[in-house]
Protein backbone atom coordinates (compact mmCIF):
# COMPACT_ATOMS: atom_id res chain seq x y z
CA UNK A 1 0.00 0.00 0.00
CA UNK A 2 2.87 2.09 0.56
CA UNK A 3 4.03 2.06 -2.54
CA UNK A 4 0.64 2.99 -4.10
CA UNK A 5 0.36 6.09 -2.00
CA UNK A 6 3.65 7.01 -3.30
CA UNK A 7 2.45 6.91 -6.89
CA UNK A 8 -0.63 8.26 -5.85
CA UNK A 9 1.19 11.47 -4.52
CA UNK A 10 3.88 11.64 -7.26
CA UNK A 11 1.19 11.93 -9.86
CA UNK A 12 -0.31 14.81 -7.97
CA UNK A 13 3.48 16.65 -7.73
CA UNK A 14 4.29 15.71 -11.43
CA UNK A 15 1.02 17.25 -12.06
CA UNK A 16 1.89 20.47 -9.73
CA UNK A 17 5.06 20.97 -12.77
CA UNK A 18 3.27 21.47 -15.50
CA UNK A 19 2.48 25.14 -15.24
CA UNK A 20 0.06 24.45 -17.94
CA UNK A 21 -3.95 25.64 -17.83
CA UNK A 22 -5.87 26.02 -14.74
CA UNK A 23 -5.70 28.44 -11.83
CA UNK A 24 -2.84 28.40 -9.35
CA UNK A 25 -4.97 27.97 -6.33
CA UNK A 26 -6.41 24.89 -6.67
CA UNK A 27 -5.73 21.41 -7.17
CA UNK A 28 -8.11 18.48 -8.30
CA UNK A 29 -8.74 16.20 -5.85
CA UNK A 30 -7.31 12.09 -6.52
CA UNK A 31 -10.61 10.92 -6.12
CA UNK A 32 -12.30 12.94 -8.57
CA UNK A 33 -13.87 15.06 -6.14
CA UNK A 34 -13.96 19.32 -6.40
CA UNK A 35 -11.32 21.08 -5.81
CA UNK A 36 -9.63 22.13 -3.18
CA UNK A 37 -7.68 25.19 -2.50
CA UNK A 38 -3.98 25.09 -1.98
CA UNK A 39 -1.05 27.32 -0.91
CA UNK A 40 2.71 27.34 -1.31
CA UNK A 41 4.44 23.99 -0.92
CA UNK A 42 6.88 23.54 1.37
CA UNK A 43 6.98 27.43 2.30
CA UNK A 44 8.02 28.31 -1.08
CA UNK A 45 6.71 30.95 -2.85
CA UNK A 46 3.80 30.58 -5.68
CA UNK A 47 6.32 31.99 -8.36
CA UNK A 48 8.21 28.65 -8.10
CA UNK A 49 8.77 27.05 -11.33
CA UNK A 50 8.86 23.75 -9.84
CA UNK A 51 5.22 24.54 -8.49
CA UNK A 52 3.48 25.95 -11.38
CA UNK A 53 -0.30 26.04 -12.29
CA UNK A 54 -2.10 22.46 -12.59
CA UNK A 55 -3.89 21.16 -16.15
CA UNK A 56 -7.38 20.52 -15.89
CA UNK A 57 -7.22 17.11 -16.88
CA UNK A 58 -4.63 15.80 -14.58
CA UNK A 59 -7.22 14.51 -12.62
CA UNK A 60 -9.22 12.39 -15.44
CA UNK A 61 -5.14 11.25 -16.59
CA UNK A 62 -4.50 9.94 -12.59
CA UNK A 63 -7.74 8.02 -12.70
CA UNK A 64 -6.62 6.23 -16.10
CA UNK A 65 -3.24 5.94 -14.48
CA UNK A 66 -4.73 4.20 -10.94
CA UNK A 67 -7.58 2.62 -12.80
CA UNK A 68 -5.44 -0.94 -12.39
CA UNK A 69 -5.99 -0.31 -8.33
CA UNK A 70 -8.86 1.00 -8.01
CA UNK A 71 -11.18 0.03 -10.61
CA UNK A 72 -14.11 -2.51 -9.67
CA UNK A 73 -14.00 -4.93 -12.04
CA UNK A 74 -16.81 -8.14 -12.78
CA UNK A 75 -18.12 -10.03 -9.93
CA UNK A 76 -15.64 -12.41 -9.34
CA UNK A 77 -12.92 -9.13 -9.29
CA UNK A 78 -14.88 -7.70 -6.11
CA UNK A 79 -12.28 -8.47 -2.95
CA UNK A 80 -13.10 -8.47 0.76
CA UNK A 81 -9.37 -9.83 2.40
CA UNK A 82 -9.40 -11.61 5.20
CA UNK A 83 -6.46 -13.33 7.30
CA UNK A 84 -5.53 -16.62 6.75
CA UNK A 85 -2.93 -18.32 8.16
CA UNK A 86 -1.68 -20.75 5.48
CA UNK A 87 -1.82 -18.09 2.83
CA UNK A 88 -0.03 -15.15 5.40
CA UNK A 89 2.85 -18.32 5.71
CA UNK A 90 2.97 -18.32 2.43
CA UNK A 91 3.78 -14.86 1.64
CA UNK A 92 5.89 -14.25 4.67
CA UNK A 93 8.83 -16.25 3.37
CA UNK A 94 7.78 -15.11 -0.36
CA UNK A 95 8.74 -11.62 0.59
CA UNK A 96 11.99 -12.77 1.42
CA UNK A 97 12.71 -14.16 -2.10
CA UNK A 98 10.21 -12.08 -4.28
CA UNK A 99 10.18 -8.41 -5.75
CA UNK A 100 7.19 -6.72 -3.22
CA UNK A 101 5.37 -5.44 -6.26
CA UNK A 102 5.07 -9.65 -7.06
CA UNK A 103 4.10 -10.42 -3.19
CA UNK A 104 1.71 -7.94 -3.56
CA UNK A 105 -0.18 -9.11 -6.54
CA UNK A 106 -0.13 -12.48 -4.84
CA UNK A 107 -1.93 -11.10 -1.70
CA UNK A 108 -4.69 -9.89 -4.13
CA UNK A 109 -5.35 -12.60 -6.52
CA UNK A 110 -5.41 -15.51 -3.14
CA UNK A 111 -7.95 -12.96 -1.26
CA UNK A 112 -10.01 -12.89 -4.44
CA UNK A 113 -10.26 -16.67 -4.76
CA UNK A 114 -10.62 -16.93 -1.03
CA UNK A 115 -13.74 -14.37 -1.18
CA UNK A 116 -14.75 -16.62 -4.28
CA UNK A 117 -14.55 -20.12 -2.15
CA UNK A 118 -15.86 -18.67 1.20
CA UNK A 119 -13.16 -20.58 2.50
CA UNK A 120 -9.03 -20.80 2.59
CA UNK A 121 -7.62 -21.49 -0.97
CA UNK A 122 -5.30 -23.94 1.12
CA UNK A 123 -8.64 -26.35 0.89
CA UNK A 124 -9.05 -26.24 -2.43
CA UNK A 125 -9.75 -28.92 -4.76
CA UNK A 126 -9.01 -29.20 -8.70
CA UNK A 127 -12.64 -29.38 -9.68
CA UNK A 128 -12.86 -25.75 -7.15
CA UNK A 129 -10.20 -24.49 -9.32
CA UNK A 130 -11.72 -25.67 -12.35
CA UNK A 131 -14.48 -23.86 -11.83
CA UNK A 132 -12.87 -20.78 -10.57
CA UNK A 133 -11.12 -20.59 -14.11
CA UNK A 134 -14.20 -21.11 -15.75
CA UNK A 135 -15.63 -17.96 -13.74
CA UNK A 136 -13.14 -15.77 -14.72
CA UNK A 137 -13.04 -16.41 -18.03
CA UNK A 138 -16.91 -16.26 -18.12
CA UNK A 139 -16.34 -12.60 -16.66
CA UNK A 140 -14.24 -11.62 -19.67
CA UNK A 141 -10.69 -11.79 -17.53
CA UNK A 142 -7.76 -11.87 -20.15
CA UNK A 143 -5.93 -15.04 -20.33
CA UNK A 144 -2.35 -13.23 -18.82
CA UNK A 145 -4.96 -12.10 -16.06
CA UNK A 146 -6.41 -15.73 -15.37
CA UNK A 147 -3.05 -17.53 -15.78
CA UNK A 148 -1.69 -14.79 -13.35
CA UNK A 149 -4.37 -15.49 -10.33
CA UNK A 150 -3.73 -19.66 -11.05
CA UNK A 151 0.20 -19.13 -11.20
CA UNK A 152 -0.16 -17.51 -7.56
CA UNK A 153 -2.40 -20.27 -6.43
CA UNK A 154 0.20 -23.00 -7.38
CA UNK A 155 3.12 -21.37 -5.64
CA UNK A 156 0.82 -21.20 -2.66
CA UNK A 157 0.61 -25.37 -2.82
CA UNK A 158 3.69 -25.67 -3.50
CA UNK A 159 4.66 -23.91 -0.48
CA UNK A 160 2.03 -26.17 1.86
CA UNK A 161 3.78 -29.18 0.13
CA UNK A 162 7.01 -28.68 1.29
CA UNK A 163 5.56 -27.30 4.85
CA UNK A 164 4.40 -31.39 4.10
CA UNK A 165 0.42 -29.86 4.79
CA UNK A 166 -0.48 -31.63 1.91
CA UNK A 167 1.20 -34.02 -0.81
CA UNK A 168 -0.66 -32.97 -4.09
CA UNK A 169 -0.93 -29.55 -5.75
CA UNK A 170 -4.26 -29.61 -7.14
CA UNK A 171 -3.86 -26.57 -9.19
CA UNK A 172 -1.18 -28.09 -11.57
CA UNK A 173 -3.51 -30.04 -13.40
CA UNK A 174 -5.84 -27.16 -14.34
CA UNK A 175 -6.39 -26.13 -17.74
CA UNK A 176 -5.75 -22.60 -18.59
CA UNK A 177 -6.74 -20.42 -21.41
CA UNK A 178 -4.29 -20.57 -24.67
CA UNK A 179 -2.28 -17.26 -24.30
CA UNK A 180 -2.25 -15.38 -27.90
CA UNK A 181 1.46 -13.91 -27.59
CA UNK A 182 1.24 -10.80 -29.46
CA UNK A 183 4.18 -8.60 -31.29
CA UNK A 184 5.45 -6.06 -29.32
CA UNK A 185 4.48 -2.43 -30.53
CA UNK A 186 7.15 -0.06 -31.26
CA UNK A 187 7.82 3.57 -32.18
CA UNK A 188 10.00 4.86 -34.90
CA UNK A 189 13.55 6.19 -34.76
CA UNK A 190 11.95 9.24 -35.98
CA UNK A 191 9.17 9.06 -33.27
CA UNK A 192 11.38 8.16 -30.67
CA UNK A 193 13.58 11.59 -31.70
CA UNK A 194 10.56 13.75 -31.53
CA UNK A 195 9.30 12.37 -28.37
CA UNK A 196 12.99 13.07 -26.53
CA UNK A 197 13.29 16.49 -28.76
CA UNK A 198 9.89 17.42 -26.49
CA UNK A 199 12.17 17.46 -23.21
CA UNK A 200 14.43 19.95 -24.60
CA UNK A 201 15.15 22.92 -21.87
CA UNK A 202 16.91 24.12 -19.37
CA UNK A 203 14.75 23.91 -16.11
CA UNK A 204 15.40 20.83 -13.84
CA UNK A 205 12.21 19.35 -14.85
CA UNK A 206 13.27 19.30 -18.56
CA UNK A 207 16.91 18.55 -17.87
CA UNK A 208 15.46 15.25 -15.39
CA UNK A 209 12.65 14.25 -18.35
CA UNK A 210 15.08 13.97 -21.13
CA UNK A 211 17.72 12.28 -18.96
CA UNK A 212 15.07 9.59 -18.25
CA UNK A 213 13.78 9.53 -21.50
CA UNK A 214 17.11 9.06 -22.76
CA UNK A 215 17.82 6.32 -20.42
CA UNK A 216 14.89 4.35 -21.07
CA UNK A 217 15.48 4.24 -24.79
CA UNK A 218 19.06 4.06 -24.49
CA UNK A 219 19.56 1.04 -21.84
CA UNK A 220 16.24 -0.79 -22.63
CA UNK A 221 15.70 -0.41 -18.99
CA UNK A 222 12.08 -1.15 -17.16
CA UNK A 223 10.52 1.32 -15.78
CA UNK A 224 10.77 -0.46 -12.30
CA UNK A 225 14.72 -0.57 -12.62
CA UNK A 226 14.95 2.59 -13.87
CA UNK A 227 13.47 4.52 -10.78
CA UNK A 228 15.22 2.30 -8.62
CA UNK A 229 18.69 3.54 -9.45
CA UNK A 230 20.83 5.42 -7.41
CA UNK A 231 24.12 7.65 -8.26
CA UNK A 232 26.08 5.34 -8.13
CA UNK A 233 24.39 2.94 -10.75
CA UNK A 234 25.76 5.68 -13.42
CA UNK A 235 29.54 5.14 -14.97
CA UNK A 236 28.99 8.10 -17.09
CA UNK A 237 33.00 8.30 -17.62
CA UNK A 238 32.70 4.43 -19.07
CA UNK A 239 28.87 4.90 -20.10
CA UNK A 240 27.56 2.18 -18.49
CA UNK A 241 24.35 1.45 -15.98
CA UNK A 242 23.97 -1.08 -13.43
CA UNK A 243 20.81 -2.43 -13.16
CA UNK A 244 18.90 -4.41 -10.79
CA UNK A 245 16.08 -6.87 -12.58
CA UNK A 246 13.11 -9.24 -11.61
CA UNK A 247 14.53 -11.47 -9.37
CA UNK A 248 17.39 -8.90 -8.15
CA UNK A 249 19.57 -10.06 -11.00
CA UNK A 250 22.03 -7.79 -11.72
CA UNK A 251 23.25 -6.64 -15.35
CA UNK A 252 25.31 -3.79 -16.45
CA UNK A 253 23.78 -2.16 -19.80
CA UNK A 254 26.20 0.24 -22.03
CA UNK A 255 24.60 3.58 -22.48
CA UNK A 256 25.22 5.57 -25.68
CA UNK A 257 26.59 9.50 -25.82
CA UNK A 258 23.32 11.10 -26.32
CA UNK A 259 22.15 9.31 -22.91
CA UNK A 260 25.56 10.09 -21.21
CA UNK A 261 25.15 13.53 -21.93
CA UNK A 262 22.06 13.92 -20.74
CA UNK A 263 22.51 12.02 -17.30
CA UNK A 264 25.51 14.16 -17.05
CA UNK A 265 23.23 17.83 -17.26
CA UNK A 266 20.97 16.54 -15.42
CA UNK A 267 23.13 15.70 -12.78
CA UNK A 268 24.92 18.67 -12.45
CA UNK A 269 22.48 21.02 -13.30
CA UNK A 270 19.12 19.65 -12.55
CA UNK A 271 19.10 16.84 -9.96
CA UNK A 272 21.00 19.65 -7.06
CA UNK A 273 17.63 21.99 -7.06
CA UNK A 274 15.29 18.62 -6.86
CA UNK A 275 17.43 17.15 -4.04
CA UNK A 276 15.81 18.66 -1.12
CA UNK A 277 16.20 15.41 1.41
CA UNK A 278 19.46 14.31 0.35
CA UNK A 279 18.01 11.47 -1.10
CA UNK A 280 20.48 8.45 -2.62
CA UNK A 281 17.72 8.05 -6.16
CA UNK A 282 18.74 9.36 -8.79
CA UNK A 283 15.50 10.37 -10.74
CA UNK A 284 14.16 12.56 -7.80
CA UNK A 285 10.28 14.57 -8.42
CA UNK A 286 10.09 18.14 -7.40
CA UNK A 287 9.62 17.87 -3.96
CA UNK A 288 12.55 15.73 -3.70
CA UNK A 289 10.98 12.34 -3.31
CA UNK A 290 11.89 9.43 -5.32
CA UNK A 291 10.33 9.55 -8.57
CA UNK A 292 7.37 6.56 -9.09
CA UNK A 293 6.31 4.41 -11.97
CA UNK A 294 3.32 6.50 -12.46
CA UNK A 295 5.70 9.55 -12.18
CA UNK A 296 7.21 8.14 -15.34
CA UNK A 297 4.44 7.23 -17.34
CA UNK A 298 3.28 10.64 -16.64
CA UNK A 299 6.16 12.79 -17.78
CA UNK A 300 6.12 10.16 -21.10
CA UNK A 301 2.75 11.28 -21.65
CA UNK A 302 3.07 14.72 -21.49
CA UNK A 303 6.23 14.66 -23.92
CA UNK A 304 4.34 13.23 -26.55
CA UNK A 305 1.21 15.17 -26.28
CA UNK A 306 4.45 17.88 -26.49
CA UNK A 307 5.54 15.97 -29.67
CA UNK A 308 2.10 15.37 -31.68
CA UNK A 309 2.39 12.12 -30.46
CA UNK A 310 -0.79 9.46 -29.46
CA UNK A 311 -0.46 10.15 -25.60
CA UNK A 312 -2.16 7.05 -24.83
CA UNK A 313 -0.12 4.70 -27.11
CA UNK A 314 3.24 6.02 -24.84
CA UNK A 315 4.10 4.45 -22.08
CA UNK A 316 7.67 3.55 -20.45
CA UNK A 317 7.67 -0.33 -21.93
CA UNK A 318 7.70 1.13 -25.45
CA UNK A 319 10.53 2.80 -24.99
CA UNK A 320 12.04 -0.59 -24.10
CA UNK A 321 10.49 -2.25 -26.83
CA UNK A 322 12.17 -0.03 -29.62
CA UNK A 323 15.28 -0.51 -28.16
CA UNK A 324 15.43 -3.69 -28.55
CA UNK A 325 13.50 -3.23 -32.16
CA UNK A 326 16.27 -1.33 -33.01
CA UNK A 327 19.30 -3.12 -32.29
CA UNK A 328 18.68 -5.89 -34.08
CA UNK A 329 17.12 -3.97 -37.03
CA UNK A 330 20.47 -2.63 -36.74
CA UNK A 331 22.46 -5.94 -36.91
CA UNK A 332 22.95 -6.61 -33.10
CA UNK A 333 23.45 -10.52 -32.01
CA UNK A 334 20.32 -11.77 -30.42
CA UNK A 335 22.12 -13.14 -27.46
CA UNK A 336 23.59 -9.57 -26.93
CA UNK A 337 20.60 -7.99 -26.99
CA UNK A 338 18.99 -10.89 -24.29
CA UNK A 339 21.62 -9.98 -21.75
CA UNK A 340 21.07 -6.19 -21.82
CA UNK A 341 17.52 -6.51 -21.88
CA UNK A 342 17.97 -9.06 -18.91
CA UNK A 343 15.49 -11.69 -20.37
CA UNK A 344 15.92 -15.18 -18.94
CA UNK A 345 14.38 -16.88 -21.71
CA UNK A 346 15.72 -16.53 -25.44
CA UNK A 347 12.53 -17.10 -26.81
CA UNK A 348 10.77 -13.86 -25.31
CA UNK A 349 13.97 -11.76 -26.76
CA UNK A 350 13.05 -13.88 -30.18
CA UNK A 351 9.45 -12.14 -30.38
CA UNK A 352 11.71 -8.37 -31.69
CA UNK A 353 12.90 -10.13 -34.44
CA UNK A 354 9.53 -10.52 -35.77
CA UNK A 355 9.06 -7.23 -35.19
CA UNK A 356 12.13 -6.32 -37.59
CA UNK A 357 10.94 -8.95 -39.99
CA UNK A 358 7.80 -7.25 -40.31
CA UNK A 359 9.47 -3.84 -40.45
CA UNK A 360 11.36 -4.90 -43.20
CA UNK A 361 8.72 -6.48 -45.21
CA UNK A 362 6.84 -2.92 -45.20
CA UNK A 363 10.13 -1.28 -46.22
CA UNK A 364 10.53 -3.58 -48.88
CA UNK A 365 6.87 -3.04 -50.46
CA UNK A 366 7.12 0.63 -49.33
CA UNK A 367 10.46 0.90 -51.49
CA UNK A 368 11.02 -1.72 -53.87
CA UNK A 369 10.05 -0.60 -57.77
CA UNK A 370 8.52 -4.25 -58.62
CA UNK A 371 7.33 -4.38 -55.09
CA UNK A 372 5.23 -0.71 -55.85
CA UNK A 373 4.31 -1.83 -59.41
CA UNK A 374 2.38 -4.90 -58.19
CA UNK A 375 0.59 -3.05 -55.71
CA UNK A 376 -0.20 -0.39 -58.27
CA UNK A 377 -1.87 -3.05 -60.64
CA UNK A 378 -3.71 -4.62 -58.02
CA UNK A 379 -5.26 -1.35 -57.14
CA UNK A 380 -5.73 -0.17 -60.80
CA UNK A 381 -7.65 -3.72 -61.23
CA UNK A 382 -10.16 -2.61 -58.14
Amino acid sequence: MAAEVDERLDVLRLALEDGLDCAVGTVPHPAGHSARARGPLDGETESDPLHEAVDTNVSALHLTIRAGVTRRGPKSARVTEKSDPAVESFLALSSARLAPRTVEAYRRDLAHLTKWLGRSPAEASTDDLAAYVAQLRADGLAPTTVARRLAAVRSLFRHQMLLGARTDNPAANVELPKRRRTLPRTLSPAEVERLLDAAAGTTPRHLRDRAIGELLYGAGLRVSEAVALDRQSVDLENRLVRAFGKGSKERVVPIGREAADSLRRYLARGRPYLDRRHRQELFLNAHGGPLTRAGVFLILRRLADKAGLEPERIHPHLLRHSFATHLLEGGADLRAVQEMLGHADLATTELYTHVSDRRRRELYFQAHPHARRLKQAKQARK
